[in-house]
């Protein structure tokens, strides 16, 4: 059968739908308040040589672009040849997944006629995965957690009990984390069903001829846009706060007629603690970065990514090898974008905005009844999400709480509390935040977190832009810079486990995002309209055009 390209794109835009209600269906099913409150998840469609062919809407760029590098490897250690119908296989490996523990990639063949036709594959964060916890206090991946090499979860007789109890005896909420990966699954299944419905409508064997399709439109365009630009090379550094010591993140960016290329030499070598970035987690945020700017309205596959070569040196900071500790190897990852665009700036002006907070802004409260609790009270994991402001784009203002380039949704207090014994007392958009500017960056927030009374808790910061705030550009201000404390005033450190205090409360107030162009610029009404919504005080605005770092 010969199809034209009409059908073909109709095809293509459904396999878009497809993936997208798989999305859909994993928040829906989750256990997981990090994937059904926030969608710290993806999913994906791929071919039979496992080349992703669309993605869901919904998911992060972490997750849906390392995915496109995960299903090979499966492909890899199953082989093809031991793959039956019902097989779904599962694994959190960093360096084949998505870079670190707490992600588990979940994927399945899918057959028709008996013939592998291609894959489905998802992934969601767990609130807990064992070991010490998410946290960046481990020395190597052997402290973070449990390892689930590339593995089958479950075949057409069932799912694999003695991988479940393994699993149960070795994480702190085993009923949640089992729930997931049971989600995962069904979600995949979902896309399948979907997946044969469409090829029964349009009288397909498999997906050979749409695949075809896909991935040479992709890749035409892609190249084309490359094609269109400005040829050239330039450079471009950040520095960040770290664990214990400033990181500095330096990549040069070369546009070359049909691909570019991003290399990382010259940044930080691996840090001590797990803050640390598999190559595939870094070339996952520094292709999103390029595509935003390049190519942003192609659709998201192995072509349209291929045109983008991304290289660092080993043991560096974004290319850490096994088994250096990577827990949060998202605080540096979110970070990449920005790094990326400090180098484009300088070849597409006009183009990129200015720094925003860059890595989300969570923490994790580990609960355990004291001698107080109520009847019945338990230990609690309670992970949440939230984040400070983007940077001020070249014609607009930065948008407030807004978590770029990772994309996942702030948690809302409600969703945080049911989760266990925590009491949200404040939260709140934090006024004079933003980097004053032509255009303003965007607003961090304020918290005010406590426990419920009986309850001992450590808290797991994993901040960033503490100590080097988002930095404007062309003339833009600086955004505010995060702060962390007690209520007392003792300041807490930006990164790592620390006691609270029974009855203590920790006061958080998150980046917000650089400003874009001279502040003398700035649209009066622009200014009228900040002072009058709380955006901007009276008194940060006398002291220098709504100046943040007073």
């Amino acid at each position: 059968m010969t199809l034209r390209p009409v059908q073909l794109q109709v095809m293509w835009t459904r396999l878009i739908s497809v993936v997208e209600e798989q999305a859909q269906a994993l928040i829906r099913t989750a256990f997981s308040p990090s994937v059904r409150e926030a969608g710290d998840l993806s999913a994906g469609v791929y071919d039979a040589k496992g080349r992703m062919l669309a993605q869901a809407v919904t998911g992060t760029p972490g997750h849906v672009n390392a995915m496109a590098d995960a299903v090979p490897h499966f492909i890899a250690d199953i082989g093809v040849d031991t793959m039956r119908d019902g097989d779904v296989y599962l694994t959190n490996d960093p360096w084949k997944g998505t870079g670190h523990l707490h992600d588990i990639t979940v994927v399945t063949p899918t057959f028709r006629a008996g013939v592998l036709t291609g894959f489905f594959g998802c992934t969601a964060h767990v609130v807990d995965i064992g070991g010490r916890g998410f946290g960046a206090d481990g020395n190597s991946i052997f402290e973070e957690g449990l390892q689930l090499p590339i593995m089958r979860f479950a075949a057409a007789e069932g799912v694999d009990q003695t991988l479940i109890r393994l699993i149960r005896a070795n994480v702190r909420q085993p009923d949640q984390l089992i729930g997931d990966l049971f989600a995962l699954a069904n979600c995949n299944a979902i896309g399948q069903r979907r997946l044969d419905a469409m090829l029964d409508e349009f009288a397909l064997a498999d997906l050979a001829d749409i695949a075809d399709y896909i991935l040479t439109q992709s890749d035409t365009a892609t190249r084309a846009r490359i094609a269109a630009l400005p040829q050239g090379t330039a450079t471009g550094s950040m520095r960040i706060d770290g664990y214990s010591a400033p990181v500095d993140l330096c990549c040069t960016v070369g546009l070359h007629g049909d691909h570019v290329t991003c290399d990382w030499t010259g940044t930080s070598g691996c840090d001590p603690k797990g803050i640390n970035v598999p190559l595939v987690y870094t070339r996952a945020y520094a292709c999103y970065a390029l595509k935003c700017a390049i190519a942003p309205d192609i659709p998201n596959n192995a072509a349209s990514l291929a045109p983008f070569r991304i290289t660092a040196p080993e043991g560096s900071i974004v290319n850490a090898v096994h088994p250096a500790p990577v827990a949060l190897r998202h605080v540096i990852g979110h970070l990449v974008p920005d790094t990326v665009f400090a180098a484009l700036d300088q070849l597409l002006p006009g183009t990129v905005p200015a720094e925003g907070a860059g890595a989300l802004c969570n923490f994790q409260l580990s609960l355990r009844p004291g001698p107080d609790a109520p009847p019945g009270a338990r230990r609690a994991e309670v992970l949440t999400f939230n984040s400070g402001g983007a940077g001020a784009r070249p014609t607009l203002d930065g948008l407030s709480a807004t978590a770029f380039p990772s994309g996942v949704m702030t948690m809302p207090v409600e969703a945080t509390e049911h989760a266990g014994p925590v009491i949200i007392w404040r939260k709140e958009l934090r006024p004079d935040s933003g980097g004053a500017g032509q255009f303003r960056g965007g607003l961090g927030q304020v918290m005010e977190v406590g426990t419920r009374p009986g309850y001992e808790a450590h808290f797991s910061a994993m901040f960033d832009r503490v100590d080097h705030p988002a930095r404007g550009r062309h003339g833009g201000a600086p955004g505010a810079a995060t702060t962390v404390a007690l209520d007392d005033g003792t300041p807490l450190r930006g990164k790592g486990r620390q006691a609270i205090p029974p009855g203590a409360r920790v006061m958080l107030a998150f980046p917000g995002g650089g400003g874009y162009g001279d502040p003398a610029l700035r649209d009066p009404a622009a200014v009228a309209h900040d002072l009058a919504q709380g955006y901007v005080t009276a008194a940060a605005d006398d002291a220098g055009n709504d100046d943040p770092t007073r």
